[in-house]
């Protein structure tokens, strides 16, 4: 007897089905959530949560073991230019590399 076994990505915002889907976590007033989002329904999010964040204060962040934070030659790190890009309506992956032609983008505008 042979099993198959299919795996389903499905958007929790949406419930569309998706290859592109991908876990987020934030947290609010001490409670941890994990939520699975396609692209557009991360910017979404994101966009109802920029007011917040630029208005709150980091307080630091859970790094794991041998994770560092990833800079560009000015200081920028790839997080920034991630942030940066959705504002800007460029498509860019939360985790990898930040593809240059956003890097050099990043760098034209400022």
């Amino acid at each position: 007897m042979a099993q198959k076994i299919l795996t389903v990505y499905t958007d929790d915002l949406t419930g569309h089905e998706s290859g592109e889907v991908q876990t987020h976590s934030f947290s609010l007033d001490g409670v941890n959530y994990e939520i699975d989002l396609v692209p557009e329904s991360y910017d979404k999010l994101f966009e109802a949560l920029a007011p917040f964040i630029e208005g709150g204060r980091k307080i630091g962040r859970t790094k794991g073991p041998g994770r560092r934070r990833k800079e560009t030659a000015d200081g920028t790190s790839a997080e920034e230019l991630r942030a940066w890009a959705r504002r800007n309506n460029y498509q860019v992956n939360d985790r990898g590399r930040v593809p240059a032609r956003i890097r050099e983008a990043f760098e034209k505008a400022h």
